[in-house]
């Protein structure tokens, strides 16, 4: 079971549901061009199991988006997956207000509401997938299967290699 210490909503999300999870830290650096790449390589993690945490407006809803930080988010094959004509991005300052989290620890789990959520397919055949833990610095790992109970996701193929 995990640690407490961190007590992001994330992980006290995961605690009190009873989700097996692991709570990996580590030195963030401000100047980091990628948040979620700086994760994986200071974690020594494979960047196709490390996901990162995007949110889009798909014909004005507010979407999130879990793809591996190896890759990029798809925005017509999001749309597509949320029945959708058209996805964009969403303004960072929007996406933190609207989950609680600050951009580079934008946890899909523990946000202020919950929002429709796809997780790229690729996913979907991992044991354990990283996810920020809802703060810079800070990356949890779980079960793609507990990902989806805990965020209500769909696998759908949004990714792209990059």
């Amino acid at each position: 079971m995990a640690r407490q210490a961190a007590g992001t909503p994330a992980t006290l999300a995961l605690t009190r549901a009873c989700v097996d999870f692991s709570a990996h830290e580590y030195d963030h650096d401000p100047r980091a061009a990628s948040f979620g790449s700086e994760a994986a390589e200071a974690l020594g993690l494979d960047p196709a199991q490390v996901f990162k945490t995007l949110l889009a407006d798909v014909d004005g809803r507010p979407t999130v988006a879990i793809v591996p930080v190896s890759g990029s988010l798809n925005l017509k094959a999001l749309a597509a997956a949320a029945r959708g004509r058209r996805a964009q991005m969403t303004d960072p300052v929007v996406a933190e207000r609207m989950t609680g989290y600050v951009v580079g620890g934008i946890s899909p789990i523990g946000q202020r509401r919950a929002l429709p959520t796809f997780i790229d397919s690729s996913a979907e055949v991992m044991e354990i997938v990283y996810v920020s833990g809802g703060r810079r610095g800070l990356d949890i790992g779980l079960s793609p299967a507990d990902l989806v109970a805990m965020t209500k996701a769909t696998f759908a193929p949004i990714g792209r290699e990059t």
